[in-house]
């Protein structure tokens, strides 16, 4: 339960961090480049951070379960 709240305060102070900076930026990346809202480029780093950690944590909970059931990689 704590987690999940920890987890909506987090989003809230991304949320209001982002909307508060809203002005128009110039994102490059190797030969991709793109004008988008710094509030879009801000959300979007922090919902791909989050669903990375989100991904590793779940295959590690995996590799622990298969460990402690000796049940073959």
């Amino acid at each position: 339960m704590i987690t999940i709240a920890l987890l909506l305060v987090i989003v809230a102070l991304v949320t209001i961090f982002s909307v508060q900076n809203a002005s128009p930026v110039a994102v490059s990346f190797l030969f991709w480049r793109f004008d988008a809202s710094l509030a879009i480029v801000i959300f979007l780093s922090a919902l791909s951070g989050i669903l990375i950690a989100v991904i590793f944590l779940l295959s590690g909970k995996v590799r622990w379960t298969v460990k402690r059931q000796n049940l073959p990689d």
